[in-house]
């Protein structure tokens, strides 16, 4: 867990704003949506973690630079980025812990830019759904 939120710290660049034994949580924007992580530990019925977890799309402005984001610490790349037809774009990287995280740009705004964007250095990232993985 202390590396999951090493990790995603250092993504989102902000620390959990809930930490307990087995859960972390941030939340973003206006909405205060929430990102999480749960140790696998709390899976029933868990035999054996591959890449796997709640394989959901955040949106993003920008698909390729949020992939570049996740890779420059870590991650790997389950699915380039895809264009799907005009103005849709989707890939999906594997966290450093196998957990997929989808991403998704749409012709109608992506990633719902400020005021509900989260930041990572000069880069827009994904506003997020609730999202549980395990570590």
């Amino acid at each position: 867990m202390a590396a999951a939120q090493a990790w995603y710290t250092n993504f989102f660049g902000s620390e959990p704003y809930f930490v307990r034994d087995g859960y972390l949580e941030w939340r973003f924007g206006r909405d205060e949506e929430e990102f999480g992580i749960i140790n696998a530990h709390y899976i029933p019925g868990r035999l054996e973690h591959v890449p796997g977890g709640q394989y959901v799309y955040w949106n993003a402005d920008d698909v390729q630079a949020v992939v570049d984001d996740l890779v420059s610490p870590g991650a790997a790349i389950f699915e380039p980025p895809t264009a799907r037809g005009e103005g849709w774009v989707s890939g999906a990287v594997i966290d450093p812990f196998g957990n997929i995280l989808g991403l998704i740009q749409t012709r109608t705004g992506g990633g719902r830019s400020s005021p509900h964007a989260t930041r990572t250095g000069s880069r827009e990232c994904p506003t997020v759904i609730m999202y549980i993985i395990g570590v």
